[in-house]
């Protein structure tokens, strides 16, 4: 692990105008320096706000920019617990390609999932240039789960950029197998971004982060692998 910036703001509003200006950033930096920019983000409830300010920029070529789920559940992909859903309705309008991590002809096998997202991803030019993670109140990102693949998304093969994961206990809110990038596609990045907010979270993440690369929390594991610098940006609220 090489340097984390927290960044702590009172309001979700407050975070999400500082994270869309980071994000824009990044975007724009990537189309000016290769042609365009490939970028994974979050499903949930916390990067709505964030996208939303995303959207109001003016600057941004939306048509050069590939944007792909951190994460997904394995549902059809107009279901509304679908992360490919949201963003295709919020960065399509715009001209951005979204593209799936799931294929629904393997809805009933997380393994299958994983290798049809990974051989779909092998078509992007890599590494991405930037990963925006969530974090859940158990230390879980993006869809790395405590359970029987957790170790496969963590230390799987490097060559791998997707795995299908079946969480344990499966998350109540959604209770489905997942696929989900890889550790080894998260850590090459060239920008990492974290966006949590409420103390619980925080708490979390500071004690993954003591931890590292023994912690119980996923996100402690993975943070303890990344090279790269990580800005963490907290909302009180």
């Amino acid at each position: 692990m090489d340097e984390i910036e927290w960044w702590e703001f009172d309001t979700p509003a407050e975070m999400a105008e500082q994270a869309a200006g980071d994000i824009g950033f990044v975007i724009e930096s990537a189309i000016a320096a290769h042609g365009g920019a490939r970028i994974a983000l979050p499903g949930g409830s916390t990067p709505k706000p964030i996208f939303k300010a995303l959207l109001k920029s003016k600057t941004i070529a939306w048509p050069k920019v590939t944007i792909v789920p951190t994460d997904d559940r394995l549902v059809p992909l107009a279901d509304p617990l679908s992360n490919y859903r949201m963003l295709e309705a919020t960065f399509r309008p715009v001209g951005a390609d979204v593209i799936s991590l799931v294929d629904e002809a393997a809805l009933r096998d997380s393994a299958e999932a994983g290798r049809l997202a990974d051989a779909r991803l092998a078509l992007l030019q890599w590494p991405l240039d930037l990963v925006c993670l969530g974090m859940g109140a158990d230390g879980h990102t993006a869809s790395i789960f405590p359970g029987p693949d957790l170790d496969k998304a963590l230390s799987g093969p490097r060559e791998r950029r997707a795995v299908g994961v079946r969480p344990d206990p499966l998350p109540p809110e959604a209770p489905v197998e997942r696929v989900t990038l890889t550790a080894a596609a998260i850590i090459s990045a060239r920008a990492i971004m974290i966006a949590i907010s409420g103390p619980e979270k925080r708490r979390v993440l500071e004690q993954a982060i003591q931890e590292g690369p023994l912690s119980k929390a996923p996100i402690g594991r993975l943070i303890g692998e990344i090279e790269t610098a990580i800005d963490i940006l907290w909302s009180a609220q």
